[in-house]
């Protein structure tokens, strides 16, 4: 008798841990290795396969690094112009409010030309989910300073560093809009560990479960890093990322139940 393992006996059911979901596409990810945004591609992804939601949900692509976000998930996609996910959003949920409805964002998108559509759809409580990726810098572009680039941090256009008197405070979008009355769950969560990426994904999953009960605006931070943009190897960039992004940009749930639960 031969001792070879058949490949039907590797992938019986009862012995597969992990498998890749159907609801992220066979196309190769076009992002930097070691960038965040595939992992929260993927665990988003997830989420809506493990809710059975995959008819039932739209999502809005920006510009940005994650504009061709309708390549790599399958769901029903739709793309904004620079900025404008959330007016987006607003109208696709107005029209079809039982759809799953999300904007995926990177921080030149939703803190720079999208501001304005971003604070306003918090503040009236537009009941869909927002995902911000925060790399503190505009990755697509060239690495440009962003709204949510570090005080001292370098980028293409501040190569001496970011100075605030001159170039304005780091914005942190995220306690900006948990203070508005149509926020019902702010976090701020990281995909950089097996143990964040399970935080993260729990986060995505509430919610969407809070928009489903329509309750108002989710809106869940990924704070990721920008390899290329930082100059930096993956494992280099992501201890950068722990020293320096996270002390000013804290990870955990800011708003929960409508109600702060962190000083912002």
């Amino acid at each position: 008798m031969s001792d070879t393992i058949t490949k039907e006996q590797i992938f019986k059911p009862e012995n597969i841990v992990y498998k890749k979901t159907d609801l992220m596409t066979d196309n190769v990810l076009s992002y930097c290795p070691g960038c965040g945004h595939g992992t929260t591609h993927r665990i988003l992804m997830e989420v809506i396969d493990e809710m059975g939601l995959q008819s039932e949900t739209i999502g809005i692509a920006p510009v940005g690094c994650s504009v061709l976000a309708y390549d790599f998930m399958n769901v029903d996609m739709q793309q904004a112009a620079h900025g404008r996910a959330p007016a987006l959003a607003t109208a696709i949920k107005r029209l079809l409010p039982n759809k799953t409805v999300f904007s995926y964002q990177g921080d030149g998108d939703l803190a720079a030309i999208g501001t304005a559509e971003t604070i306003h759809a918090c503040n009236r409580g537009e009941n869909f989910t927002t995902i911000f990726i925060n790399n503190g810098i505009y990755g697509m572009t060239g690495g440009q300073m962003a709204p949510t680039t570090l005080e001292g941090m370098k980028s293409s256009t501040s190569p001496y560093g970011r100075e605030w008197h001159a170039m304005g405070h780091p914005l942190k979008m995220t306690e900006l809009v948990a203070r508005l009355p149509g926020t019902y769950y702010v976090t701020r969560q990281a995909v950089h560990t097996p143990a964040a990426v399970r935080k993260a994904k729990k986060a995505i999953r509430k919610a969407i479960e809070l928009q489903q009960q329509k309750v108002g605006m989710t809106f869940v931070e990924v704070v990721s890093n920008c390899n290329s943009g930082w100059k930096m190897t993956p494992v280099n960039a992501n201890k950068w990322m722990v020293e320096n992004m996270f002390p000013f940009y804290p990870l955990g749930d800011i708003k929960v139940d409508g109600k702060l639960v962190k000083e912002v």
